[in-house]
């Protein structure tokens, strides 16, 4: 299935979306009203010219709506976008419903462009990153991206029930777009987004010491093990050249024929 994350009903819509998906953003300035999860949803389908379904199928099978889900790699939200993606996505609260599926949304967008709109490689991309994808040329060989591809396609095809959840949505003034200048933060690009998560990833997994303690601890095993080879290197009896010149004249054809000669 391909969809076109970039397409208007005309060609001034186009520029617009295109502009939105590649903007500088601050999200939590949007709105300053309640609304529904719902309306949520179609104001970032709209915004990013992402079907709806999909939209909300990947929340579903993210955090079953959760907005206050955190999983235990630290993604947050209904989108569970990991906190360096959130922030270089113009996200300042993954855990405002609006900012995630607004961010969420525009993740997805780029990576439909990125996939030209093959929605399968843009879900794999969105699980396990596009390093992932280019390294396998295609949906990698993980079992939890391909359940996920799986999961999120059968949801967007068969429909998802959204909650009946109202939030209200905080910011800074009322004005909306991305020409507002309080607190933005510069969109970033896929690869962008994906080197941070990463990179957030590992700095919550393992420290700076943490990874100091390693290399002293490998270090020592090293030691340890070089010196148990020539421990046992040392242990092992000398044998001495005149020895093995005996066993060749013991064996040897000729001695042998000699000694049976004698007998």
């Amino acid at each position: 299935m391909r969809v076109n994350a970039i397409q208007g009903t005309d060609t001034n819509t186009a520029v617009e979306q295109n502009r939105a998906v590649n903007s500088i953003e601050n999200f939590s300035s949007y709105l300053q009203t309640t609304a529904s999860l719902e309306e949520i949803f179609t104001e970032a389908s709209e915004r990013y010219n992402v079907p709806k379904d999909l939209i909300k199928a990947i929340a579903k099978t993210e955090s079953d709506f959760n907005p206050n889900a955190t999983s235990g790699s630290g993604a947050q939200g209904l989108m569970q976008l990991m906190p360096a993606t959130a922030r270089e996505l113009g996200v300042e609260d993954a855990y405002d419903p609006y900012q995630n599926v607004m961010g969420g949304t525009k993740y997805i967008s780029q990576l439909l462009n990125k996939y030209n709109g093959d929605v399968k490689l843009a879900l794999a991309a969105y699980n396990a990153g596009s390093g992932n994808v280019a390294k396998y040329g295609g949906i990698p060989p993980f079992k939890e991206t391909q359940n996920y591809v799986v999961k999120v396609t059968n949801y967007m095809n068969g429909g998802v029930q959204v909650p009946e959840a109202y939030y209200s949505t905080s910011g800074a003034n009322g004005t909306t777009g991305a020409n507002n200048s309080t607190g933005t933060v510069a969109a970033a690009s896929v690869e962008e987004a994906e080197d941070n998560y990463f990179k957030d990833t590992l700095n919550q997994l393992f420290s700076y010491d943490d990874y100091l303690r390693f290399i002293d601890l490998y270090t020592k095993v090293q030691q340890e093990q070089k010196e148990k080879e020539k421990e046992e290197e040392e242990k092992q009896p000398g044998i001495s050249d005149s020895y093995y010149s005996y066993q060749e004249i013991k064996y040897n054809p000729a001695v042998l024929g000699i000694i049976n000669s004698n007998n």
